[in-house]
């Protein structure tokens, strides 16, 4: 990772349709003068969650703007890759840097679940923007 070239993450689930959707928005939304957001799975769902579309345009990001589900191999390769806490299931992508961010899904929970679920992944966003700014100096 260099200063010339944004590292590319790739925030990544089993059917990248809810918490790495969610992770890829507000990556983009908070961090994307550090690095390149992207999302992906080993499945595809027809849509993204609409429980996560609803509550993250009440943070002003419409994710089905601009995003759609998307596998693996539909992303650039990345120089570090999240998971976001899909245990044994969890895709392996080549990379430098690798995290699981142990997240539950809330997924069929109610919205206090998913305002849980992004305040944690925002505050992550912000310490991962932060370690890879100074990585990049």
């Amino acid at each position: 990772m260099n200063k010339d070239n944004k590292p590319k993450v790739a925030f990544v689930c089993v059917h990248n349709s809810c918490r790495s959707q969610i992770a890829e928005a507000l990556g983009k939304h908070l961090a994307s003068d550090v690095f390149d957001s992207f999302s992906a799975g080993t499945e595809l769902k027809d849509q993204i969650n609409q429980d996560a579309v609803r509550i993250m345009k009440i943070y002003g990001i419409d994710m089905e703007a601009s995003q759609k589900s998307k596998l693996l191999e539909d992303i650039p390769g990345p120089d570090v890759v999240i998971t976001m806490g899909c245990n044994v299931k969890c895709p392996v992508l080549p990379c430098k840097m690798r995290e699981d961010w142990g997240l539950d899904d809330p997924s069929g929970k109610d919205d206090a679940a998913f305002e849980k679920t992004i305040g944690i992944i925002e505050n992550k966003i912000f310490d991962l923007r932060n370690r890879l700014k100074n990585q990049m100096l």
